[in-house]
């Protein structure tokens, strides 16, 4: 299993108890999320690098958040 850090961990576990929301199309929102973070100019090129890698390959796979 993938080694998530702290932070995804808490939320994984506050999600799963139902102590935070959960969102139905959470592949979409992933994809939204990396492309603004590909977007902002403040953060390491490097970084916004691999957020728009990353959302162009989820955009690219045969995902479905119907």
């Amino acid at each position: 299993m993938f080694q998530y850090s702290d932070r995804t961990k808490k939320l994984i576990n506050q999600i799963g108890s139902g102590d935070a929301a959960y969102v139905p199309k959470a592949i979409t929102c992933a994809i939204k999320t990396l492309d603004q973070l590909a977007a902002n100019e403040n953060l390491r090129e490097d970084d916004r690098k691999q957020a728009a890698f990353a959302a162009a390959n989820l955009v690219l796979s045969d995902y479905n958040d119907d």
